[in-house]
Protein backbone atom coordinates (compact mmCIF):
# COMPACT_ATOMS: atom_id res chain seq x y z
CA UNK A 1 0.00 0.00 0.00
CA UNK A 2 1.27 3.47 -0.77
CA UNK A 3 2.45 5.55 2.11
CA UNK A 4 0.25 8.34 3.41
CA UNK A 5 2.95 10.87 2.53
CA UNK A 6 2.88 9.79 -1.10
CA UNK A 7 -0.88 10.04 -1.17
CA UNK A 8 -0.74 13.50 0.32
CA UNK A 9 1.63 14.58 -2.42
CA UNK A 10 -0.60 13.10 -5.10
CA UNK A 11 -3.68 14.92 -3.95
CA UNK A 12 -1.91 18.13 -3.14
CA UNK A 13 -1.02 18.21 -6.82
CA UNK A 14 -4.60 17.45 -7.76
CA UNK A 15 -5.87 20.20 -5.47
CA UNK A 16 -3.53 22.70 -7.05
CA UNK A 17 -5.08 21.93 -10.42
CA UNK A 18 -8.67 22.23 -9.22
CA UNK A 19 -11.13 24.87 -10.37
CA UNK A 20 -14.83 25.58 -10.00
CA UNK A 21 -17.42 23.00 -10.91
CA UNK A 22 -20.99 23.61 -12.13
CA UNK A 23 -23.69 24.45 -9.63
CA UNK A 24 -24.20 21.71 -7.04
CA UNK A 25 -22.68 19.14 -9.38
CA UNK A 26 -19.73 17.83 -11.34
CA UNK A 27 -16.02 17.84 -10.69
CA UNK A 28 -13.83 20.94 -11.10
CA UNK A 29 -13.42 21.66 -14.78
CA UNK A 30 -9.61 21.69 -14.80
CA UNK A 31 -9.10 19.05 -12.12
CA UNK A 32 -6.68 16.30 -13.05
CA UNK A 33 -8.68 13.06 -13.12
CA UNK A 34 -8.21 10.50 -10.39
CA UNK A 35 -8.20 6.93 -11.58
CA UNK A 36 -10.28 4.23 -9.96
CA UNK A 37 -7.05 2.54 -8.83
CA UNK A 38 -5.87 5.72 -7.11
CA UNK A 39 -9.20 6.17 -5.38
CA UNK A 40 -9.31 2.58 -4.19
CA UNK A 41 -5.80 2.84 -2.76
CA UNK A 42 -6.57 6.05 -0.95
CA UNK A 43 -9.94 5.02 0.45
CA UNK A 44 -8.38 1.80 1.71
CA UNK A 45 -5.52 3.69 3.32
CA UNK A 46 -8.01 5.86 5.18
CA UNK A 47 -10.16 2.95 6.31
CA UNK A 48 -13.27 3.74 4.26
CA UNK A 49 -15.24 0.89 2.71
CA UNK A 50 -16.61 2.30 -0.55
CA UNK A 51 -18.21 -1.06 -1.40
CA UNK A 52 -20.66 -0.83 1.50
CA UNK A 53 -24.24 -0.85 0.21
CA UNK A 54 -26.47 2.06 1.23
CA UNK A 55 -30.17 2.76 0.71
CA UNK A 56 -30.90 6.26 -0.56
CA UNK A 57 -34.19 8.05 -1.20
CA UNK A 58 -34.15 10.30 -4.27
CA UNK A 59 -37.80 11.38 -4.14
CA UNK A 60 -40.60 10.61 -1.70
CA UNK A 61 -40.92 6.83 -1.84
CA UNK A 62 -38.31 6.43 -4.60
CA UNK A 63 -35.34 4.49 -3.24
CA UNK A 64 -32.20 2.91 -4.66
CA UNK A 65 -29.44 0.72 -3.27
CA UNK A 66 -25.96 1.98 -4.10
CA UNK A 67 -22.44 1.51 -2.82
CA UNK A 68 -20.82 4.25 -0.78
CA UNK A 69 -18.69 5.10 -3.79
CA UNK A 70 -21.73 5.21 -6.10
CA UNK A 71 -23.46 7.48 -3.63
CA UNK A 72 -20.73 10.09 -4.00
CA UNK A 73 -20.64 9.69 -7.77
CA UNK A 74 -24.38 10.35 -7.80
CA UNK A 75 -23.91 13.47 -5.69
CA UNK A 76 -21.43 14.76 -8.27
CA UNK A 77 -24.22 14.73 -10.86
CA UNK A 78 -26.23 17.16 -8.76
CA UNK A 79 -28.68 14.62 -7.34
CA UNK A 80 -30.10 15.27 -3.88
CA UNK A 81 -30.95 12.33 -1.66
CA UNK A 82 -31.38 11.09 1.88
CA UNK A 83 -29.31 8.12 3.00
CA UNK A 84 -32.01 6.22 4.88
CA UNK A 85 -30.04 3.01 5.39
CA UNK A 86 -30.29 3.12 9.18
CA UNK A 87 -33.91 4.30 9.29
CA UNK A 88 -35.74 2.25 6.65
CA UNK A 89 -37.91 0.43 9.19
CA UNK A 90 -38.52 3.59 11.22
CA UNK A 91 -39.93 5.50 8.25
CA UNK A 92 -42.36 2.67 7.53
CA UNK A 93 -43.99 3.20 10.92
CA UNK A 94 -43.58 6.94 11.59
CA UNK A 95 -46.52 8.19 13.65
CA UNK A 96 -48.38 11.33 12.62
CA UNK A 97 -47.44 14.50 14.48
CA UNK A 98 -49.37 17.53 15.67
CA UNK A 99 -49.84 20.22 13.04
CA UNK A 100 -49.32 23.68 14.50
CA UNK A 101 -50.90 26.97 13.53
CA UNK A 102 -48.71 30.05 13.42
CA UNK A 103 -49.55 33.66 14.33
CA UNK A 104 -51.29 35.62 11.56
CA UNK A 105 -48.56 38.28 11.82
CA UNK A 106 -45.36 38.81 13.84
CA UNK A 107 -46.39 39.84 17.36
CA UNK A 108 -43.26 40.95 19.21
CA UNK A 109 -41.62 43.71 17.21
CA UNK A 110 -41.19 45.90 20.30
CA UNK A 111 -39.05 43.20 21.93
CA UNK A 112 -37.20 41.90 18.91
CA UNK A 113 -36.28 44.98 16.89
CA UNK A 114 -33.86 46.43 19.51
CA UNK A 115 -32.07 43.07 19.65
CA UNK A 116 -31.36 43.03 15.93
CA UNK A 117 -28.90 45.90 16.39
CA UNK A 118 -26.81 43.63 18.63
CA UNK A 119 -26.06 41.17 15.82
CA UNK A 120 -22.43 41.58 14.82
CA UNK A 121 -21.21 40.76 11.30
CA UNK A 122 -17.58 41.20 12.41
CA UNK A 123 -18.06 38.41 14.93
CA UNK A 124 -19.51 36.20 12.22
CA UNK A 125 -16.49 36.88 10.04
CA UNK A 126 -14.08 36.02 12.86
CA UNK A 127 -15.87 32.75 13.55
CA UNK A 128 -16.01 31.84 9.87
CA UNK A 129 -12.31 32.59 9.40
CA UNK A 130 -11.52 30.02 12.07
CA UNK A 131 -14.11 27.54 10.85
CA UNK A 132 -12.77 27.57 7.30
CA UNK A 133 -9.17 27.19 8.48
CA UNK A 134 -9.72 23.46 9.00
CA UNK A 135 -8.44 21.58 5.95
CA UNK A 136 -11.89 20.09 5.47
CA UNK A 137 -14.93 19.47 7.64
CA UNK A 138 -15.77 16.21 5.88
CA UNK A 139 -17.66 14.19 8.47
CA UNK A 140 -15.49 11.05 8.31
CA UNK A 141 -12.18 12.91 8.60
CA UNK A 142 -10.30 13.84 11.76
CA UNK A 143 -10.52 17.44 10.56
CA UNK A 144 -14.29 17.12 10.68
CA UNK A 145 -14.08 15.88 14.26
CA UNK A 146 -11.68 18.69 15.18
CA UNK A 147 -13.87 21.38 13.62
CA UNK A 148 -16.89 20.01 15.47
CA UNK A 149 -14.98 20.13 18.76
CA UNK A 150 -14.04 23.74 18.11
CA UNK A 151 -17.64 24.62 17.27
CA UNK A 152 -18.87 22.91 20.43
CA UNK A 153 -16.45 25.02 22.46
CA UNK A 154 -17.87 28.18 20.89
CA UNK A 155 -21.45 27.14 21.57
CA UNK A 156 -20.54 26.29 25.18
CA UNK A 157 -18.75 29.60 25.61
CA UNK A 158 -21.79 31.45 24.29
CA UNK A 159 -24.22 29.49 26.45
CA UNK A 160 -22.17 30.15 29.59
CA UNK A 161 -23.85 33.54 29.86
CA UNK A 162 -27.02 31.72 30.94
CA UNK A 163 -26.55 28.63 33.17
CA UNK A 164 -30.09 27.46 32.38
CA UNK A 165 -29.11 26.64 28.81
CA UNK A 166 -27.93 23.12 28.07
CA UNK A 167 -25.44 22.26 25.32
CA UNK A 168 -24.52 18.74 24.30
CA UNK A 169 -22.97 16.87 21.40
CA UNK A 170 -25.20 14.39 19.63
CA UNK A 171 -22.72 11.57 19.14
CA UNK A 172 -22.38 9.76 15.80
CA UNK A 173 -20.24 6.75 15.00
CA UNK A 174 -18.49 8.43 12.05
CA UNK A 175 -16.49 10.80 14.25
CA UNK A 176 -17.99 14.25 13.72
CA UNK A 177 -20.77 14.94 16.21
CA UNK A 178 -23.81 17.12 15.80
CA UNK A 179 -24.44 19.80 18.44
CA UNK A 180 -27.66 20.79 20.20
CA UNK A 181 -28.13 23.92 22.32
CA UNK A 182 -31.41 24.00 24.26
CA UNK A 183 -32.82 27.27 25.58
CA UNK A 184 -35.53 26.36 28.11
CA UNK A 185 -38.94 28.06 28.17
CA UNK A 186 -38.46 29.42 31.67
CA UNK A 187 -36.16 29.32 34.68
CA UNK A 188 -38.46 26.81 36.36
CA UNK A 189 -37.20 23.78 34.45
CA UNK A 190 -33.72 23.60 35.92
CA UNK A 191 -34.57 25.28 39.21
CA UNK A 192 -36.92 22.38 39.86
CA UNK A 193 -34.15 19.96 38.98
CA UNK A 194 -35.62 18.92 35.65
CA UNK A 195 -33.84 19.30 32.33
CA UNK A 196 -36.40 20.62 29.85
CA UNK A 197 -34.31 19.35 26.95
CA UNK A 198 -35.71 15.91 27.82
CA UNK A 199 -39.29 17.08 28.38
CA UNK A 200 -41.61 15.59 25.77
CA UNK A 201 -44.54 17.78 26.83
CA UNK A 202 -43.04 21.04 25.56
CA UNK A 203 -43.07 22.15 21.94
CA UNK A 204 -39.60 23.00 20.63
CA UNK A 205 -38.65 25.53 18.00
CA UNK A 206 -35.59 24.31 16.09
CA UNK A 207 -33.10 26.41 14.12
CA UNK A 208 -30.60 24.36 12.11
CA UNK A 209 -27.49 24.55 9.94
CA UNK A 210 -25.00 21.91 8.90
CA UNK A 211 -21.39 22.09 10.01
CA UNK A 212 -19.74 19.65 7.60
CA UNK A 213 -18.19 20.46 4.24
CA UNK A 214 -17.10 18.34 1.29
CA UNK A 215 -14.93 18.48 -1.79
CA UNK A 216 -16.83 16.32 -4.26
CA UNK A 217 -13.74 15.46 -6.24
CA UNK A 218 -12.39 13.49 -3.31
CA UNK A 219 -14.29 13.91 -0.03
CA UNK A 220 -11.80 12.17 2.25
CA UNK A 221 -8.80 14.21 1.28
CA UNK A 222 -8.98 17.44 -0.71
CA UNK A 223 -9.33 20.81 0.95
CA UNK A 224 -12.90 21.95 1.47
CA UNK A 225 -13.15 25.30 3.26
CA UNK A 226 -16.94 25.27 2.96
CA UNK A 227 -17.25 29.00 3.65
CA UNK A 228 -20.72 29.28 2.15
CA UNK A 229 -21.77 25.63 2.33
CA UNK A 230 -22.48 25.68 5.15
CA UNK A 231 -20.00 27.65 7.20
CA UNK A 232 -22.14 30.70 6.52
CA UNK A 233 -25.25 29.12 7.99
CA UNK A 234 -23.27 27.76 10.93
CA UNK A 235 -21.98 31.16 12.02
CA UNK A 236 -25.28 32.86 11.13
CA UNK A 237 -27.26 30.83 13.63
CA UNK A 238 -24.40 30.96 16.15
CA UNK A 239 -24.62 34.75 16.13
CA UNK A 240 -28.41 34.66 16.52
CA UNK A 241 -27.94 32.22 19.40
CA UNK A 242 -25.49 34.61 21.08
CA UNK A 243 -27.95 37.50 21.05
CA UNK A 244 -30.84 35.29 22.14
CA UNK A 245 -28.80 34.02 25.10
CA UNK A 246 -27.96 37.57 26.14
CA UNK A 247 -31.58 38.69 25.88
CA UNK A 248 -32.70 36.14 28.49
CA UNK A 249 -36.41 36.53 27.76
CA UNK A 250 -38.77 34.08 29.50
CA UNK A 251 -39.84 31.95 26.56
CA UNK A 252 -43.11 30.07 26.31
CA UNK A 253 -41.57 27.42 24.09
CA UNK A 254 -38.02 26.05 24.24
CA UNK A 255 -35.79 27.10 21.37
CA UNK A 256 -33.06 24.80 20.11
CA UNK A 257 -30.13 25.50 17.84
CA UNK A 258 -28.78 22.50 15.95
CA UNK A 259 -25.51 22.18 14.06
CA UNK A 260 -25.78 18.98 12.03
CA UNK A 261 -23.00 16.64 11.05
CA UNK A 262 -22.88 14.73 7.75
CA UNK A 263 -25.47 16.66 5.76
CA UNK A 264 -23.34 16.10 2.68
CA UNK A 265 -23.48 12.33 3.19
CA UNK A 266 -27.25 12.23 2.80
CA UNK A 267 -28.61 14.22 5.78
CA UNK A 268 -27.20 11.66 8.19
CA UNK A 269 -26.79 13.80 11.30
CA UNK A 270 -30.16 15.50 11.13
CA UNK A 271 -31.90 12.19 10.43
CA UNK A 272 -30.32 10.71 13.54
CA UNK A 273 -31.61 13.60 15.63
CA UNK A 274 -35.15 13.84 14.28
CA UNK A 275 -35.73 10.09 14.30
CA UNK A 276 -34.54 10.07 17.93
CA UNK A 277 -36.90 12.95 18.72
CA UNK A 278 -39.79 11.12 17.12
CA UNK A 279 -39.08 7.92 19.03
CA UNK A 280 -38.97 9.88 22.30
CA UNK A 281 -42.23 11.65 21.53
CA UNK A 282 -40.65 15.10 21.38
CA UNK A 283 -42.83 17.82 19.89
CA UNK A 284 -41.35 20.22 17.34
CA UNK A 285 -43.49 23.22 16.49
CA UNK A 286 -41.26 24.46 13.69
CA UNK A 287 -37.86 23.79 12.17
CA UNK A 288 -35.96 26.32 10.02
CA UNK A 289 -32.80 25.36 8.13
CA UNK A 290 -30.19 28.00 7.22
CA UNK A 291 -27.93 26.52 4.54
CA UNK A 292 -25.78 28.93 2.47
CA UNK A 293 -26.46 32.48 3.61
CA UNK A 294 -23.61 34.58 2.21
CA UNK A 295 -23.34 34.66 -1.59
CA UNK A 296 -25.01 37.45 -3.59
CA UNK A 297 -22.68 38.14 -6.53
CA UNK A 298 -24.64 36.26 -9.18
CA UNK A 299 -27.86 37.91 -8.03
CA UNK A 300 -26.38 41.40 -8.33
CA UNK A 301 -24.61 40.60 -11.60
CA UNK A 302 -27.98 39.59 -13.04
CA UNK A 303 -29.43 42.95 -12.05
CA UNK A 304 -31.74 41.36 -9.49
CA UNK A 305 -32.37 42.78 -6.01
CA UNK A 306 -30.52 41.23 -3.11
CA UNK A 307 -33.03 39.03 -1.33
CA UNK A 308 -33.61 36.08 0.98
CA UNK A 309 -34.46 32.92 -0.93
CA UNK A 310 -37.50 31.23 0.61
CA UNK A 311 -37.82 27.63 -0.52
CA UNK A 312 -41.36 26.65 -1.51
CA UNK A 313 -41.08 22.98 -2.47
CA UNK A 314 -41.05 20.07 -0.01
CA UNK A 315 -41.59 22.42 2.94
CA UNK A 316 -44.49 23.19 5.26
CA UNK A 317 -46.58 25.90 3.56
CA UNK A 318 -47.93 27.47 6.75
CA UNK A 319 -44.51 27.82 8.36
CA UNK A 320 -43.10 29.12 5.09
CA UNK A 321 -45.87 31.73 4.88
CA UNK A 322 -45.04 32.92 8.39
CA UNK A 323 -41.33 33.09 7.57
CA UNK A 324 -42.13 35.38 4.64
CA UNK A 325 -43.90 37.70 7.06
CA UNK A 326 -40.91 37.64 9.40
CA UNK A 327 -38.58 38.57 6.53
CA UNK A 328 -40.87 41.44 5.51
CA UNK A 329 -41.08 42.70 9.09
CA UNK A 330 -37.49 42.39 10.29
CA UNK A 331 -35.13 42.20 7.32
CA UNK A 332 -33.91 45.12 5.23
CA UNK A 333 -34.23 43.18 1.98
CA UNK A 334 -37.19 41.33 0.43
CA UNK A 335 -37.67 37.62 -0.04
CA UNK A 336 -37.87 35.73 -3.30
CA UNK A 337 -39.64 32.41 -3.71
CA UNK A 338 -37.49 29.62 -5.10
CA UNK A 339 -37.21 25.83 -5.23
CA UNK A 340 -34.37 23.40 -4.56
CA UNK A 341 -35.82 19.90 -4.96
CA UNK A 342 -36.25 16.97 -2.61
CA UNK A 343 -33.81 16.41 0.27
CA UNK A 344 -31.74 19.48 -0.58
CA UNK A 345 -30.89 20.18 3.07
CA UNK A 346 -31.54 19.09 6.64
CA UNK A 347 -35.09 20.44 6.87
CA UNK A 348 -35.99 17.33 4.85
CA UNK A 349 -35.06 15.15 7.83
CA UNK A 350 -37.52 17.02 10.03
CA UNK A 351 -40.22 16.71 7.38
CA UNK A 352 -39.50 13.00 6.91
CA UNK A 353 -39.97 12.48 10.66
CA UNK A 354 -43.33 14.26 10.49
CA UNK A 355 -42.37 17.73 11.73
CA UNK A 356 -43.19 21.06 10.06
CA UNK A 357 -40.07 22.50 8.48
CA UNK A 358 -38.84 25.27 6.18
CA UNK A 359 -35.65 26.31 4.43
CA UNK A 360 -34.15 29.65 3.45
CA UNK A 361 -31.10 30.23 1.27
CA UNK A 362 -29.02 33.22 0.15
CA UNK A 363 -30.89 33.97 -3.10
CA UNK A 364 -33.02 32.51 -5.82
CA UNK A 365 -31.63 29.01 -6.25
CA UNK A 366 -30.54 29.79 -9.81
CA UNK A 367 -28.22 32.51 -8.50
CA UNK A 368 -26.82 30.63 -5.51
CA UNK A 369 -23.13 29.90 -5.05
CA UNK A 370 -21.54 27.77 -7.80
CA UNK A 371 -18.24 27.42 -5.95
CA UNK A 372 -19.52 25.06 -3.29
CA UNK A 373 -18.01 21.58 -2.87
CA UNK A 374 -14.65 22.82 -4.19
CA UNK A 375 -11.47 24.41 -2.89
CA UNK A 376 -12.89 27.78 -3.99
CA UNK A 377 -15.74 27.98 -1.48
CA UNK A 378 -13.95 30.80 0.33
CA UNK A 379 -14.81 33.73 2.57
CA UNK A 380 -13.62 36.26 0.00
CA UNK A 381 -16.68 35.59 -2.16
CA UNK A 382 -19.23 36.16 0.61
CA UNK A 383 -21.17 39.16 1.87
CA UNK A 384 -21.37 39.43 5.64
CA UNK A 385 -23.96 42.17 5.30
CA UNK A 386 -26.16 39.62 3.57
CA UNK A 387 -25.44 37.04 6.24
CA UNK A 388 -26.55 39.62 8.78
CA UNK A 389 -29.98 39.65 7.13
CA UNK A 390 -30.21 35.89 7.64
CA UNK A 391 -29.16 36.35 11.26
CA UNK A 392 -31.98 38.88 11.69
CA UNK A 393 -34.45 36.38 10.27
CA UNK A 394 -33.10 33.63 12.52
CA UNK A 395 -33.27 35.66 15.72
CA UNK A 396 -36.67 37.12 14.90
CA UNK A 397 -38.22 33.75 14.06
CA UNK A 398 -36.74 32.10 17.15
CA UNK A 399 -38.26 34.76 19.39
CA UNK A 400 -41.57 35.12 17.55
CA UNK A 401 -42.24 31.40 17.84
CA UNK A 402 -40.50 31.02 21.18
CA UNK A 403 -42.94 33.57 22.59
CA UNK A 404 -46.01 32.37 20.68
CA UNK A 405 -49.00 30.41 21.90
CA UNK A 406 -48.65 27.57 19.44
CA UNK A 407 -51.85 25.62 18.95
CA UNK A 408 -52.77 22.59 16.90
Amino acid sequence: MRSRALLLSLFAAAAAASHVHPHFAGQPQHQQPITEHDETDITASLGVDHTQVRLIELKPGVTKRVTEKEKWELKKTGANFMDITDYEDFYLTTASKDVYKYPPQPQHEDIIRPLLAKLDSARMRKNLEKFTSFHTRYYRSHYGADSSSWLLSQVNETAAANPLISVAPFVHDWGQNSIIAHVPPSAEAKVSGEDSSKDSSTTRIVIGAHQDSVNLLFPMFLRSPGADDDGSGTVTILEAFRVLVGAAFPLKNPVEFHWYSAEEGGLLGSQAIFTAYSKKGYKVGAMLQQDMTGYVKKTLDAGRPESVGVITDFVDPDLTAFIKKVVSTYCDIPYVETKCGYACSDHASASKAGYQSAFVIESSFDYSDDKIHTTEDKIEYLSFDHMLQHAKLTLALALELGLADLRT
